[in-house]
Formats: C-alpha cells, structure tokens, sequence
C-alpha cells in the first residue's frame, strides 16, 4: 500500500512531507515524489527509487512552499521509473493528484479522453483522475465540487488528495473503499494528512478519520466533509493517546 503525506500551513512543507513519507517506507515502495505552490505555479519533483533519491533531487531542483502534497508509489500501471512517479499533474499543470488505489474503468476514461483531444504523459491510472478533475473544475470553478464529480465517475477503491494552483489555501481528500486510510491531522493554523499516522504524529495527535464514501476540504483551519453524494458530515476528531 502506497504511502500519502500533505501539509498546509506557514511553515516549509517539502521537509515535512518527506520526513513524513520516510515513516510510512514499511509499506514498500518503488518511486516516490513531491509537489508544492511556489510562486504561483505547481513545482513537481519525482524519482524512482527510493527516497534518498528524491531527496537528492530536491537538493539539486529546491522547492519550497507552505503548501505541498507528496506519494510513496508502488507500481500498478505503468513501470516503476520517474514519469510514472506521483504527483501527476492535469493538462494544464493547475491541478496535481496522488493517489492510493486501482481506476478500474481507467482504459474506458483514457479512450474517451484521447478522443477528446487529451494527451498523456505516463501510462498510470493516476494521471486520469487528473484529466477528470482539470474537465470538472472548467464546469464549476470549485476544486472540491470538481473532485465530488470526478468520484462518481471512477470505479475501484481510492484514497485521493488534490491540489490545485488556482485554490492555493485548500487540499482536497477523499475516501472510496479501503485502499488505505486518509487521516486528517489538526494543528494550531496548519493541517496534515496522510495515509497512515506515523507520518504525521509527531505534529498532532488531534486526527479526523475520514470513513469510505466521504470528501473533505481541507485548509489551514481544519476540514470540511461531505459524502460523495453531498450530504454534511461534522468532523469527529479523536485524540491519539
């Protein structure tokens, strides 16, 4: 299972994600990546490998910023090797998902959306939910509503996080099915999350389980969650002890 760790906050997310991501290497993995808002734009590091690869590139390429999501992949779709690394970016490059799980109609999705004019550039499910997303938010200028409507369109069990440039305060998360958990920890004017809690217990024990079928946005200030279909869950938060 595939490790997921994000942040939002004032302080420097790229040594937060990876550190987070070292605590969830027991999984296993064979690429791992990152992706922060610096300057306006979506900056994406990636290798294959293990993480001290990636730590290097980003010794090499910094990149800094108070929001960032990062992946610990292990190969499905596509060959283990950097272009198929999460994060994957839409299109356009204004929205960049990870992404836990198998898009089981994700050939059907991939068809329709080359028909469309769509290009790709790995051969990952992952990069479909991308696509998805980028369409939905041209539809409703709301990351969250975009990826409400991008899950009713995906089959499979998930565990998703979304992030977009043009909504640089907000993370979107998502639970469909069990392909690992999504926990959403809260801090005093910053948020983590993560697939499982080692990563980010060393910064909060306040943590929001989100259950299968449930999305939340996700800002500085804590989340908000709704089912798939839209109706209002208030946030249980329990304390780790």
């Amino acid at each position: 299972m595939c490790g997921i760790v994000a942040y939002i906050g004032d302080r420097d997310a790229t040594s937060i994600i990876i550190n987070g991501l070292k605590k969830l290497e027991y999984r296993g993995y064979d690429s791992a990546g990152v992706a922060l808002i610096e300057n306006g734009k979506i900056e994406v590091r990636r290798e294959a490998g293990k993480l001290a690869r990636l730590e290097a590139l980003v010794s090499e390429q910094p990149v800094h910023g108070n929001i960032g999501i990062g992946h610990t992949r292990w190969a499905t779709h596509g060959v283990p090797n950097q272009r198929n690394a999460h994060p994957h970016l839409g299109p356009s490059g204004k929205v960049v998902v990870v992404h836990n799980g198998i898009v089981e109609n994700y050939l059907t999705l991939r068809e329709e959306l080359l028909a469309e004019g769509g290009t790709f550039n790995s051969e990952t499910d992952t990069e479909v939910i991308a696509h998805l997303v980028e369409f939905e938010y041209v539809q409703t200028n709301d990351l969250f509503r975009a990826v409400q409507n991008t899950l009713k369109r995906i089959s499979g069990a998930h565990g998703i996080l979304v992030m977009s440039v043009d909504e640089p305060d907000k993370l979107v998360a998502a639970r469909l099915g069990n392909a690992g958990g999504v926990a959403i920890g809260m801090g005093e004017g910053e948020t983590f999350v993560a697939s499982d809690l080692p990563a980010i217990l060393e910064h909060t024990r306040e943590i929001v389980f989100l259950e299968s079928g449930q999305i939340a946005s996700i800002d500085r200030q804590g989340c908000n969650i709704e089912t798939i279909s839209g109706k209002k869950i208030k946030p249980q938060v329990q304390r780790i002890t």
